[in-house]
């Protein structure tokens, strides 16, 4: 039998690419592999796991497969996108000499991108190039532009930072090792070995073994209705509208009859044949598909956060971690009993129901101008007739667009499937009290709590006024009770984000929008709506701009495009020797939220230049990012407007956006968000 110390090693950053033992290392990625496709969510996620994790004493990041193909030359079989972008990551942290080289085999582009990273050519593969710029972002955004930090940062990537490197040993037959790995098909993944550990908790009971396995495999689909996966009316009721079992027990035996699933006895064949599904009303639609806004390992997180806050007296939800790297380290924390596991099962059943029922969706297919993708429906089927979908807020559209823009103005500012607290939150509060109308008044406070203590407290905010680890559950978890009542203190958004400071989170922004929209849905109802109602031009002076038209407000949702901050007045046109100084144009009233596809070579424009782009009607409507920077662009028209009538001085100079500007669009915006 081989040495394990051979062929498995538990290896640092520093290990992997820096010690050469004598000669210098290649890691080859073969043609056989797909091009480098982290976007900038993953990469992101990575940079912020380990920031979190720099008080531990070692942070693994997964493992490494390679296969010796010469003397110091190792195929890359698995963990090539693990490994390319830490490359990157080191080469963005400034790092010029890598001791240890990384290359593509027959992919010339490729391998010369990597190789003259930070430098590119015109020819480049762009994924490389977008991984750096990603990982140059996340940096300056999470660990900050402070040498200290950012040297202290570096020495726990490169030494804290641990993989599991296994070498397939010389002597194996690598094309036979292929094939008995896809004999195999994949390896067990965290969640499959959750689901054995749990599964083994009930051996020798087969209703409930079979129970749970059929539980599992329906709420493991997230692109599906749970009535669709498990129609059952002992479940759902007769129209698949209510949650009608109350306990683990409840839950119908089998229906399948002699389906292969009665009579399993092995973990084995639990992991490996999914329980079959007969739906007494016949096949569910698959046109009623969605894109799920969190994966099912996560999604067990929350399950499992639930279950704990509600089942221990002493659960501290502080230590608990909702990110899937830690999926099994968090379940290995229960003491796993029979009990337990029927609780988490019924748990997992009901969230996955409030989930799909209660929580947004979003539509397949790309964000589009008039139509909002973002879906609050609920699913509904009597009898054999044909299943649909209603809307949650069924005659009540002020309560049904107001819940839907809440709960997409937080998905867009916590994107990546880890870390979602506010879905805790929500699917916390729904297994408490699912009353429609207690639940849209529970987001509006949980927005607002957010907004007030947290963003605006300076103490649950690090340097770069990013919450702190904990800083969610520690301001919104009392023991086992939600708080989303505000503290009675005063803040001051001044004193966190002053003039000067670049350093403002997307969650204000996309606060902020929210705010706009709330304020003309309460204000411009019916015949308040007309033109020239003083409701109107009141609405329009309080946002310190002329009247636009309402198809903007309409229109609006969050749209997941909404990804970067820019300048309204460029970085490239401020500074001591300009008109305005680059201390001005940091500020709130000068950041625009900006849509993906307008944020790119536009950003060193003037303000008026941008005022024409984006308001051009053959473009993508930039109101689609942000309510606030259409405001901003009708401030900009209106001076334009005012310096061709009184050959303002503004349009002479082309200050069509300047500093008072920016200040009083501040001061309107905050009289919105601050309740002035």
């Amino acid at each position: 039998m081989k040495d394990l110390k051979t062929i498995l090693e538990e290896c640092s950053i520093n290990d992997i690419y820096f010690s050469n033992r004598g000669t210098s290392i290649l890691y080859k990625i073969p043609i056989y592999q797909r091009n480098y496709a982290w976007e900038r969510e993953e990469i992101r996620a990575l940079i912020n796991d380990v920031y979190d994790s720099m008080t531990k004493s070692v942070y693994y990041i997964g493992t490494l497969v390679t296969y010796k193909r010469d003397e110091n030359i190792y195929e890359v079989i698995d963990g090539q996108q693990r490994l390319t972008t830490i490359y990157i990551i080191l080469k963005a942290l400034g790092i010029e000499t890598i001791g240890n080289h990384l290359t593509y085999s027959a992919r010339k582009i490729s391998a010369t991108t990597i190789e003259k990273m930070p430098k590119f050519s015109e020819e480049k593969d762009q994924g490389i190039v977008d991984g750096f710029n990603y990982a140059k972002e996340a940096l300056k955004d999470i660990v900050g532009e402070k040498k200290a930090d950012m040297e202290a940062f570096q020495d726990f990537f490169l030494n804290k930072v641990h993989i599991i490197h296994y070498r397939v040993p010389k002597d194996v037959d690598l094309n036979h090792y292929f094939e008995v790995m896809n004999s195999r098909g994949e390896q067990l993944e965290k969640h499959e070995i959750i689901k054995a550990k749990l599964s083994n908790q009930l051996t020798g009971d087969d209703d409930a073994m079979q129970k749970f396995s059929r539980i599992w495999e329906a709420c493991s689909d997230m692109g599906f209705y749970i009535q669709q996966k498990l129609p059952d009316i002992n479940v759902f009721g007769k129209t698949m509208e209510d949650f009608v079992i109350e306990s683990f027990d409840e839950f119908p035996s089998s229906n399948v009859g002699s389906s292969s699933s009665l009579g399993m006895k092995t973990i084995s064949e639990l992991l490996y044949s999914p329980i079959r599904m007969i739906d007494k009303y016949g096949e569910f639609d698959n046109n009623d598909h969605f894109q799920p806004i969190i994966d099912f390992p996560n999604f067990l997180l929350i399950v499992l956060k639930i279950t704990r806050s509600w089942n221990e007296d002493d659960f501290d939800p502080l230590s608990f971690t909702l990110d899937d790297k830690e999926l099994i380290k968090e379940f290995e924390k229960v003491n796993l009993t029979p009990e337990f596991v029927k609780d988490f099962a019924y748990n997992l059943l009901l969230a996955k129901y409030f989930l799909d029922n209660y929580v947004i969706h979003h539509a397949n297919g790309e964000d589009r101008v008039l139509e909002n993708p973002w879906k609050l429906q609920y699913y509904y089927k009597k009898g054999n007739k044909a299943a649909y979908l209603k809307d949650l807020y069924e005659d009540r559209k002020a309560q049904q667009n107001e819940v839907i823009q809440l709960l997409s103005m937080f998905e867009v500012a916590f994107t990546p499937k880890q870390r979602k607290n506010y879905m805790f939150y929500c699917l916390y509060h729904l297994f408490e009290d699912c009353d429609l109308d207690n639940y849209v008044e529970f987001l509006r406070k949980l927005a607002d709590k957010y907004f007030f203590d947290v963003y605006l407290d300076a103490s649950k905010l690090n340097d770069m006024n990013q919450p702190k680890p904990n800083s969610f559950d520690d301001t919104i978890l009392n023991g086992s009770e939600l708080n989303v009542e505000l503290e009675d203190v005063e803040r001051d958004f001044d004193s966190i984000y002053s003039i000067g400071s670049c350093n403002i989170p997307l969650y204000v922004f996309n606060y902020t929008d929210y705010k706009i929209w709330k304020k003309y849905a309460e204000e411009l109802r019916g015949n308040k709506a007309k033109k020239d109602s003083r409701n109107r031009i009141d609405f329009f002076k309080a946002l310190g701009c002329s009247d636009f038209e309402l198809d903007v407000f309409n229109n609006f949702y969050f749209s997941r495009t909404r990804k970067s901050l820019e300048h309204y007045y460029p970085q490239a046109k401020a500074g001591d020797d300009m008109p305005i100084s680059t201390h001005d144009i940091n500020c709130f009233g000068n950041f625009a939220m900006i849509g993906s596809d307008a944020n790119s070579s536009g950003s060193n424009w003037n303000p008026i230049d941008k005022k024409n782009r984006y308001l051009d009607t053959k473009s993508n409507p930039v109101s689609i990012a942000s309510l606030k920077f259409r405001i901003m662009l009708q401030i900009c028209q209106d001076n334009y407007d005012a310096g061709i009538k009184n050959k303002n001085i503004k349009r002479l100079f082309g200050l069509e956006w300047n500093v008072e500007d920016m200040v009083q669009h501040q001061e309107k915006m905050l009289e919105i968000i601050m309740n002035y």
